[in-house]
Parts: structure tokens; sequence; C-alpha cells
């Protein structure tokens, strides 16, 4: 567990009055205090950007307090560059990373000066196209390293068999291309982890980019102006995991900095991310409460949220971290499988979870789940999303997402229709 939860059992208890479970909730302060780190660790480049993943959080308040602290955005989706634009983070600090991507998000992305990421080589073509016949005066391309990268974990797969990215010889002809249809700036992106909590694996990133960047100079006459690291910069979901050491990935990123780009004329060059799950992460809780009870061949706990609410532990197979309000302290005495209503055996959020004994109506902390938690939620089974609360810097609470309703899920049905449909 990589944060302590910020209220007490009566707080809470006196939380669920105003928002009946299950909710998310965020905390304010914890996430500006530790974008704060995160800048000051990046703060030794010339240049520093954080584009936050918004699909790790796609809520505009969320995006609102990131942009108070000068935090940009990576999108990858229409409504993820209007959410952004609702938060205030605009134009360059956008960054519209998208693949398969309609000629129409391509259009909307350029019409407000956002930087536009291409995912292939062909999409040059496509994207002038899209655009009337011109590019827009800055582009950058997704590098697919192949098998030049090694190490890569289970979650974000090998690189090779990945349906992201450019390889080595299309990225330089692609600079070839865009100089000479008249682009004047340029950068280089990859992305190739998540969930990472070696550090040595982002300083390897870094080091493969900037040699990629002596390179197409050299080959395509191209001077790259900046470097997107991509995301995957981990968060210790089990509590033996350690954090991430943010000052220890930027000493170890600017050591090869200083190696790679400095001799090779290309100094200054900006750094930028794009990380999700490090900024909200530790900083969002899923609330739930004990329902039911079941006694067979294991212990079950039945708690009124389900994996339609997060889908981590069932998709993946995620370990997240349960605590029980009120009983933090006491003994772990009974082994219980937690689960949600939903008709699928995944439906889990722990398995064979040593915890202190739960009686219905014990309000169940769900942690770390500030990230890929609510973005991920789904309908299946006629399930209603929960909401999101956040918890105010001067410790007032905001509901920023309602729960949805039925009215919300049959929105797109036709209901007066289908009383004639023969």
């Amino acid at each position: 567990m990589s944060s302590n939860f910020p209220l007490s059992d009566s707080q809470l208890s006196n939380l669920v009055k105003d928002f009946p479970t299950p909710f998310y909730l965020y905390d304010e302060k914890a996430i500006r205090e530790n974008m704060k780190r995160f800048t000051k660790a990046f703060s030794i480049f010339p240049v520093f950007c954080e584009h936050f993943a918004v699909k790790a959080c796609p809520n505009p308040y969320i995006l609102k307090i990131l942009a108070d602290e000068g935090c940009g955005a990576d999108c990858s989706s229409l409504p993820e560059l209007i959410l952004s634009d609702l938060a205030g983070i605009k134009r360059e600090k956008v960054i519209f990373t998208s693949n398969e991507t309609p000629a129409s998000e391509y259009k909307y992305a350029f019409d407000h000066r956002n930087i536009i990421n291409l995912d292939d080589f062909t999409h040059i073509e496509f994207l002038k196209n899209a655009l009337g016949g011109e590019l827009p005066e800055t582009i950058c391309f997704r590098y697919n390293p192949g098998s030049e990268k090694q190490g890569c974990n289970s979650i974000i797969g090998k690189p090779e068999e990945a349906k992201y990215g450019l390889t080595r010889s299309q990225i330089i002809e692609a600079y070839r291309i865009c100089k000479a249809e008249g682009v004047k700036h340029f950068g280089l992106h990859t992305m190739v982890a998540s969930n990472e909590l070696n550090p040595a694996f982002f300083v390897d990133t870094a080091k493969l980019l900037f040699e990629l960047c002596v390179e197409i100079k050299e080959k395509a006459g191209v001077r790259i102006e900046f470097v997107d690291l991509g995301g995957g910069l981990g968060i210790p979901y089990r509590p033996e995991q350690k954090a991430v050491d943010y000052d220890e990935v930027a000493r170890g990123i600017r050591a090869e900095y200083d190696r790679v780009l400095l001799p090779a004329g290309l100094d200054p060059l900006e750094i930028h991310w794009e990380c999700g799950r490090p900024i909200t992460g530790p900083y969002g809780w899923l609330i739930t409460t004990a329902i039911h009870e079941k006694h067979t061949y294991r212990e079950y706990i039945g708690v009124d949220s389900c994996m339609a609410d997060l889908m981590r532990p069932g998709m993946y197979g995620a370990y997240h971290e349960v605590t029980v309000s009120g009983k933090e302290d006491a003994p772990k005495s009974e082994v219980y499988d937690i689960v949600g209503s939903l008709c699928e055996n995944c439906d889990k959020f722990a398995v064979q979870r040593p915890l202190p004994k739960i009686e219905r109506g014990d309000l169940i902390i769900i942690h770390d789940a500030g990230a890929h938690g609510r973005a991920m939620g789904f309908n299946y089974n006629g399930k209603l999303r929960c909401g999101e609360v956040l918890m105010r810097e001067d410790g007032s609470f905001k509901e920023i997402r309602r729960r949805e309703t039925i009215e919300d899920l049959f929105a797109t049905l036709d209901l007066d229709g289908v009383k004639n449909f023969i």
C-alpha cells in the first residue's frame, strides 16, 4: 500500500451518509504534493513537462488540479482532448498520442494546436489529407524498439508484438519526409513500460531514445527538440514493494543526457513524460460496503461494488491492498475472497486474503485505485458505475462525478419505439 488512507473510521462513516457506497475518493492535497515532488525531481533538465495520461483518471476536476501544478495532458481520444481543454490544458501542453485515429480527431487536435504524435509511417499521408493537404509545424513519432528493448513486463508485453509505433528504419524515413514537407519542429516518443518499479529500466529507455536522436540527426538531418519518455512508472501496490525514487530516475537520465546528447550538439532537449498511475494512483480509493457473507469451500465477503467499478484485479489479476475501516490494527484472523455481484467468477477484489473478521455493514477500502480505476468501468450485467468524490485541501468534500442511474444506462435506447416493434 503506497499511501495512508486520509480518513478515520468515524470520518468515513460520516462521509458515507452523504455519499452512499460505492464511490471513489481522491485526496487533492496529496495529489498536489506528489505532482510538486515529480516536477522538482525532473527540474534538473533545461525544460521539463509532465503530460498527465488522461486515460488514467479522466475527470476535469482532477485535470484542473494538475493544470494548476503546471501539468499538461496526454490524450488518446476526442473526449479526452475536450476534457483537457475544459480543464484549461491547451495548445502544446496537450500531446495527442492516438492510434487508428479518425481524421476528424486529428483535425480537432490540429485546430487546437495540440502536438500530434503519429503512430505509423502511413499516418503521415493520412494526416496530411485530413488537414486539407498540409502538415502541422510540429510532429512527433512513436518509436517501437522491437527486440532492442528488453525486460518489458507482462502488462505492456514485448514491443515486437505490440501494435504501436514505427520501426527504426521507418522512423528515420518518416522524419526525412516530414522535413521535406515543411515540418519545422520534431519530437520523439516511446512507451515500453507499465507499472515498472525498477528505476534502471527508465534510464535505459532514455539512453535508447537519446542515441536514436543522434542517429536521426545524422541520417535525416532533423534535430529532435523534445523526447517523450512515455509513462510506465509504477506504484507499490503490495505492502512489501518500494516506491520509485523520482530523483534517482532523474539523475540517471541526466547522466545519459550529458553522455549522449551534449557531444552531439543536441542540448538543450526537452524532457517530457506522460505518466498517469504514479500521479494519482496512490491517492484514490474505492470505498465499498460489505453486504453479504458466504461459507462454502471458501469464506466470501460480498460487497456493494463489483468488477464494473474496478476491473484491474479481474482483468489482470492485479493486487490491491484491502483494509477494513476501523479494523486497521485488528488481527488478520480470517482468510477471505472479497467479491462483487457480476456474473463472472473473476469478479474478485482480493483472493484468499488474510483480513480481520468482517461483519455486514463494515466499510471496505480498496487502495491505490486513483488511476485506471473508475476510468476502466463498464456496464456489463447492467451495472451502474459509481461516482467520484474529491477531498479538498480544506477537508471539505465535493462530488465530482455522480453515480450513474438507470436513466443514464437506457439513454441511448429507443424505449418508445420498442413498444411498437414487431
